[in-house]
This record gives structure tokens, sequence and C-alpha cells, in this order.
């Protein structure tokens, strides 16, 4: 009596049965099963490129298509169920697409080999995935801009190596990270586009056999281009490999956005507060309110770090064409997608609902961070600058001898350092002319940071993901 147990696509060449242990470690149906609508939408443009080639007739066509959108409807009723031989997305379906239509199934792999078959199948679920990922990325732009919009009369101390530096405009820090998100958008279109090359019709290596159209393929399922190789279209995962770098340097972002913020709302700032929604309280100390959200962020940035370096040390020595090794490389995308879609959208709405304290900020701001400004009036007075750096330097220590602020020494006293200084001086000792003199493209100043705020809203505007 013939066997009741699954036949496998591959198992014609074999006569004994795989280990229990090796089927469970070659399978990957436990992760790929979220690839089930971009197999299904692959195999029906495939059956219509078979028709075209006469491979099948207009009547097994419409079986195979209305059988595959079963298969789907299952999927998306929750109702798929599971069989053992059931080792990938691919199989499941095809095993399901038989049951369903009976024998015509068979015709369904003709000329098509799992290798250029999952290499679709990816391309297309990134595809989307990616898309959805660029219209979080750019809510989180929009949500930047709107507080730096909304809060830009705010001013602060500007760091260099954790030290305060130069007064600055809250909103000024805000666009910096709107800069790197709009970078990090525009790698993402960009490898999108590379991402956006048909692999169908590579079959298992060489090509396919039966002529069928690849660039109605890559019409049917809104592909820009054709891979021209086929031992490429089956063994190219750089997609995905820059795909996991994305996710790493849009992690980067927002793990050094988090830190920041981390510690703003620390009692030692105290610049800003997060909303109770995005933070935790202590299970001993009830006076603790951490900011778990953004810890959180910086800790995933972690584990973005570490899929990518994984798949990058299993895709290096792969020798050509298609290995199992490559099974390797769903699991850390799926997760990269996931973490990265939680991470935008938690990191969006911290901005949007954090409440900035400007009384802390002003009061955090202190004389010694006009020292440049000190050397700056100089320089408008015709002396050079690293005269007047070096007298500014000296105006600091003098004030560290007296104990006292620098705005507080005399005008007796600056001219003891040198003869330029005069009664005009006093206007160095404010923070917002401060901000105000840094007004060239990029500055600090309220209308090179409006003219931030401007460009990227223009960028958003115009971005792929509305």
């Amino acid at each position: 009596m013939p066997s009741a147990e699954p036949k496998k696509l591959w198992g014609g060449r074999f006569s004994g049965k795989t280990d229990p242990l090796m089927e469970a470690f070659n399978e990957s149906i436990h992760f790929d099963r979220r690839m089930y609508d971009a197999d299904i939408t692959g195999s029906q443009a495939y059956v219509k490129a078979l028709h075209q080639q006469a491979i099948l007739t207009k009547d097994e066509q419409d079986i195979l298509i209305r059988g595959l959108e079963l298969v789907r409807q299952e999927w998306k009723d929750n109702k798929f169920q599971l069989k053992p031989g059931d080792e990938d997305i691919h199989t499941a379906n095809e095993r399901r697409l038989g049951e369903l239509v009976g024998p015509v199934a068979g015709k369904l792999h003709t000329g098509r080999s799992r290798n250029d078959q999952v290499a679709t199948d990816m391309r297309l679920w990134l595809r989307e995935e990616g898309r959805r990922l660029l219209g979080f990325l750019c809510e989180l732009i929009q949500s930047i801009t709107t507080r730096a919009q909304s809060d830009i009369d705010i001013l602060m101390p500007g760091y260099t190596h954790l030290q305060r530096a130069q007064p600055i405009r809250w909103s000024h820090l805000l666009m910096s990270y709107a800069f790197w998100f709009k970078d990090d958008a525009e790698r993402l279109t960009q490898l999108l586009a590379r991402t956006n090359r048909l692999p169908l019709g590579s079959g298992a290596l060489a090509g396919n056999p039966f002529r069928v159209s690849r660039s109605f393929l890559a019409k049917e399922l809104g592909f820009d281009s054709v891979l021209p190789n086929s031992l490429f279209g089956v063994s190219d995962r750089d997609f995905v490999a820059e795909f996991l770098n994305w996710g790493t340097m849009t992690m980067m972002h927002i793990s050094r956005l988090a830190e920041d913020l981390i510690l703003y709302s620390s009692a030692e700032f105290g610049f800003v507060t997060l909303a109770d929604a995005y933070t935790t309280g202590s299970s001993l100390m009830p006076q603790k309110k951490n900011p778990d959200s953004l810890e959180l962020l910086r800790g995933k940035a972690g584990r973005v770090f570490g899929g990518m370096a994984g798949f990058l040390m299993s895709y290096k020595g792969v020798p050509s064409t298609y290995n199992k090794d490559l099974q390797e490389d769903k699991e850390p995308m799926f997760d990269v997608a996931d973490t990265l879609s939680g991470s935008l959208q938690i990191a969006a709405a911290v901005i949007l609902t954090l409440t900035v304290h400007k009384n802390k900020m002003q009061a955090a701001l202190t004389d010694d961070m006009l020292a440049t400004d000190l050397a700056d009036y100089l320089v408008r007075k015709g002396v050079p600058f690293r005269e007047t750096h070096h007298i500014s330097g000296s105006a600091v220590r003098l004030a560290e001898q007296k104990g006292c602020q620098l705005s507080h020494l005399s005008l007796t006293e600056l001219k003891s350092l040198h003869p330029s200084f005069d009664a005009d001086v006093a206007d160095v000792w404010n923070f917002e002319r401060s901000v105000e003199h840094r007004a060239s493209i990029g500055g600090t100043s309220k209308a090179t940071v409006q003219q931030q705020i401007d460009q990227v809203n223009t960028w958003l505007r115009g971005a792929v993901y509305h």
C-alpha cells in the first residue's frame, strides 16, 4: 500500500526516512509562515506565466488561481491547518492547494524552484514591510518637526563631551535628529528600490526551461526590473544585509535620541518629563519614575546590531547559488522589521508627549557658555581670533579666581586684559543674542532653525510614504 505520509517536494531521490530531529532542524514554517501572502501572490503570477506558455490550460489556470485564493483566505482567517511535512511556507501552501483542487496542483511547480520562489517571496514581503516602516519613520520625523515648531523659543545648553558648551535652541537639538532620520528614510527608499527586482524565473540556479516571460512576471508582481543573472537571482541576499544595516543605523539614531532624553529627564538635568504612558515605577522605591520606553529603545538597538552581525557571518562563507545557510536570512529580517516597527512608533509618541521644562533649561545657561561670544566681541573690534580666544580664556580664569560669574567682571578688569573692551561689552551677556548671532545656514538662530523645520516639512510632503 502507498504511504499516507505527505510527499516532500524533493523526496523522490531518497529511499530512507529523515531523522525526526533533522526534520525539526530543517523546517522553517514556524517563522516563514508570515510570508504566506507573498508566496500565494507569486504563485498566482507564475500560474499566469505558465498558461502563457501553454503549460496550463485556461481552465487549469483559473482553478489554480481560485484555489490559491482559498488558501490565502484560510491564512487570513487563521484557519490554515499545518500538517507534518509542511517544512516551509511553500510546501504548506502547495500541499493545501492539492487538497483543495486535486492533482492539477502538481503543475504549479513546473520550471520553478524553491530557490527562486523564496527569493521572490522575501523581496515581495520586504517591499511591503519596508514601505510600512517608511511610513512610521516619516511619522517620527513629523513628530520631531511638530515639536520643534512649537518649542522654537526655548533655549538650553548645548553640550560637547557632555560639558556645557554654548547656548542653543531646544528645537535645534530636535532638528539634528530629524535630519538623521531623514537620511535613514532616504536610505530605506534606496534599498527598497534595489530590493524591487524580480528573481522568479531563475529556477534552481540555471534559469527557466519553459521560456516563461520574466518581464510579464515583473509587471504582474510590481517589480521594477528583472534580475539579469539566474545564479545571482537565487543566491543574492544583499538586500537582506542592507535592510539589517539600515535597521542598525536607524536604531543607532533612535538609541542616541533615547540617551539624550534619558539624561535630560533625570533629576540632575530636569529638562523634560516623560508622559506616564511611557514610564514605569520602581517595585521598591515609590518616588521613582523610570524612563523604561527610552531604555528599551536603547537596549533594542543592541538586538538589531546583533542580528546584522550574525547574518553577515553566515552570509560571508556561502558558495555560489543557494545553500541552506541562507535559511538564516529570514529570522533576523523579520525580527529587525518587528523591532523597528515598535521602536519608531514609541519614539514618535514619546517626542509628542514630552513635557519640556523651559525654566529648568534656561536656569542651566551660565555665563561661561558665552566665553566664545566674548572672544567674538573682540573679533568685531578687529582683534585676531587666536588672540581673542586667549583673552577670553583669561577672563574665565579671572572670574573663577574671584568666584563670580563672567558677566560680573567689571569693565576695568576686562580692560586690564585688553584695551578694546568697552561699555558695549555688556551686550554680550545675553543668551538670546548669542543664539541669534548663529544665523548662517545650519545655525541655531530662530530663522535658521525655522529654515530647517521648513526644509524637512517640504521633504515630508513629497515623501513616498504618502
